[in-house]
C-alpha cells in the first residue's frame, strides 16, 4: 500500500484488511511509528503497549490467513480513554489515587470491542477523574492539541481526541458528562458521539456522575463512528440503567443521501448568545450546507438554559461529591488543586437542591422537546469562542477557573442533563487553522437521525481529508 495505513479511516482500514491489501501488523506498526512521533507533543497516552498490540495483531494476521471467522473489527488498532477497566490491569482514571490500580473487572464496552476483534494500543490520557474540560492533567502532564500542541484539546476525553485527530489510532472511547466527548471533539476537528443516557452500558467504567454519565466512540469520519456505536450499543444484564431499546443499523443511517423531508431546529437566543465571529461563519455556513442537502431548516426558541444548565451543576457536583467523599477524608492530598476544588463544591449543596435538581429534570426534558416544534434534530454551537492556549488555561484551582470552565461546557452541559444525544461534527477552520465543529442534538435514541444528517453533511464537507502537519 502506497499510503501511509495510518492515514486511513477506521471503515476504510477494515476494508483494505478484508482485501488483503493491508495487514493487521502494518497497521500497527504504522500507528506506532506515528505515535513515535506525535507522542512528545501531544502527549496522547498515558501508556503505550505496544509490544502485547503487535503480538495481537500477528495473531489477528495468522487467524485471517486460515480463514477463521472474524469479528467485523478484527486486528484494528484502537486505545481508549484510561477509565474503561479491564481485569488485573491498571487503570488510573488520570489520577495520583489510582496510579497502579488494577481493576476487578473488565468493562462492557471493552468487552464488546474486544469480541469485533479490535486491539488495543494503550491507555489514554485525560484530566483527573474525568472532571476537567480543558485537556489538563497535574499528574501525567498536559494533553496538546494536534493542531497547534500549545493550545487546549478539551477534556475530559484529552488524550482520546489527541490521539485520533493526530491519526494514531483508528477510533476511541470517551465519557460525556458534561460536555467530555463533544468539546474536545470540537477542539480537535473530529466526530464525536455522546449518546442517550443509557444507550450505552457503563458497567465497569470509573463513574463521575451516574445521572449523566455516558460513554461513546470519538472517530475520525461519521461512518466509523456509527460502527463502532452500533457495537456498543444495547442492553448489558449488568448494567441495569443500559436500555432495553433495540439498536438500529447507525452504519446504514449514516450513508451520504438527501436530507429532503427532514427538520433541522436552529436556536439562536442563548446558544449564539456569545458566538465569536469566526466561530459564527464556519456555523452559518454549515447551516446553508444542510439547507442545500434537502433540510428544512426552523428556528427554535428553548427553555431556560440557565435554570438547565444550573440543575445539572448541582447533579453533578453532588454525585462527584458522594464518590470522592471518602477520598477527601483519607487522601486530599492526592488530588490535584483543581481537582480538589472542584470535588469540594459539591459538599456546600444539600440534599434538598440535589432532589430539585432531579425532579425538575423530566420537566425540563419535555420543554426541550416541545421547543423543537417536530424537528428532527436541533443543530447548535459547541463552543463560541476560539481555541485556547494550555498557558492561559492552566488555572489550577483558582477563583477564575470556575468561570473558564463555564464557559467551555456552556453549550454542552445542558444536553447532559436531558439525557439526549448529542453527536459533534467537524464543520472546517477559523483563523489559525484550528478545527472548528457543530453538535447535533437529537431525540430519545435518535442517534441514527442524527448519524443520517452528519453522513450527508460529511460528503459535502469532507473534513475528515485534512491532517494535522
Amino acid at each position: 500500500m502506497s499510503q501511509d495505513p495510518a492515514l486511513l479511516s477506521l471503515t476504510d482500514a477494515v476494508a483494505a484488511l478484508k482485501s488483503g491489501k493491508v495487514t493487521s501488523q502494518a497497521l500497527v506498526e504504522a500507528a506506532l511509528a506515528r505515535a513515535a512521533s506525535w507522542q512528545p507533543k501531544v502527549n496522547a497516552f498515558i501508556k503505550l503497549e505496544a509490544e502485547a498490540a503487535l503480538k495481537a495483531a500477528k495473531a489477528a494476521d495468522r487467524a485471517r490467513k486460515r480463514g477463521a471467522k472474524l469479528g467485523p473489527l478484527a486486528g484494528i488498532p484502537l486505545a481508549h480513554k484510561d477509565m474503561f477497566y479491564r481485569q488485573n490491569q491498571e487503570s488510573s482514571c488520570g489520577s495520583a489515587i489510582r496510579r497502579h490500580w488494577k481493576a476487578d473487572k473488565t468493562a462492557t464496552v471493552l468487552q464488546r470491542l474486544d469480541a469485533a476483534g479490535a486491539l488495543d494500543l494503550g491507555r489514554l490520557n485525560m484530566a483527573e477523574f474525568a472532571f476537567n474540560p480543558t485537556g489538563h492533567n497535574y499528574h501525567y502532564g498536559h494533553a496538546g492539541n494536534p493542531w497547534n500542541p500549545a493550545r487546549i484539546t478539551g477534556g475530559s476525553s484529552s488524550g482520546s481526541a489527541a490521539a485520533v485527530a493526530a491519526r494514531l489510532v483508528y477510533g476511541a472511547l470517551g465519557s460525556d458528562t458534561g460536555g467530555s466527548i463533544r468539546e474536545p471533539a470540537h477542539l480537535c476537528g473530529i466526530v464525536g458521539m455522546k449518546p442517550t443516557w443509557g444507550r450505552v452500558s457503563r458497567y465497569g467504567c470509573m463513574p463521575l456522575s451516574w445521572s449523566l454519565d455516558t460513554i461513546g466512540p470519538m472517530t475520525r469520519r461519521v461512518a466509523d463512528n456509527a460502527l463502532m456505536l452500533k457495537l456498543l450499543a444495547g442492553a448489558d444484564p449488568n448494567d441495569p440503567t443500559a436500555a432495553l431499546e433495540a439498536v438500529p443499523d447507525y452504519v446504514a443511517a449514516a450513508k451520504p443521501g438527501s436530507l429532503r423531508g427532514l427538520k433541522l431546529a436552529v436556536p439562536r437566543a442563548f446558544f449564539w448568545d456569545k458566538m465569536s465571529k469566526p466561530s459564527g461563519q464556519v456555523l452559518e455556513q454549515a447551516i446553508a450546507t444542510f439547507s442545500k442537502l434537502g433540510a428544512k431548516i426552523i428556528e427554535m426558541t428553548p427553555p431556560d438554559m440557565d435554570m438547565i444548565t444550573a440543575a445539572a451543576n448541582i447533579v453533578i457536583s453532588t454525585e462527584a461529591a458522594s464518590i470522592h467523599g471518602p477520598w477527601l477524608k483519607t487522601r486530599p492530598h492526592l488530588y490535584s488543586d483543581a481537582m480538589r476544588a472542584r470535588v469540594e463544591n459539591g459538599l456546600a449543596l444539600s440534599a434538598v437542591d440535589y432532589a430539585d435538581a432531579l425532579r425538575w429534570r423530566s420537566m425540563a426534558i419535555a420543554g426541550w422537546l416541545k421547543a423543537m416544534n417536530g424537528a428532527d434534530a436541533v443543530f447548535a454551537p459547541v463552543v463560541a469562542a476560539a481555541t485556547p492556549s494550555i498557558a492561559e488555561t492552566d488555572l489550577a484551582g483558582r477563583p477564575e477557573a470556575a468561570k473558564l470552565i463555564a464557559s467551555l461546557t456552556r453549550l454542552v452541559r445542558p444536553i447532559n442533563y436531558l439525557g439526549l444525544p448529542g453527536l459533534t461534527v467537524p464543520a472546517g477552520f477559523m483563523r489559525g487553522r484550528m478545527p472548528v465543529g457543530f453538535q447535533l442534538v437529537g431525540l430519545p435514541y435518535g442517534e441514527a437521525t442524527l448519524y443520517r444528517f452528519a453522513g450527508a453533511f460529511e460528503a459535502k464537507v469532507p473534513f475528515h481529508e485534512e491532517v494535522p502537519a
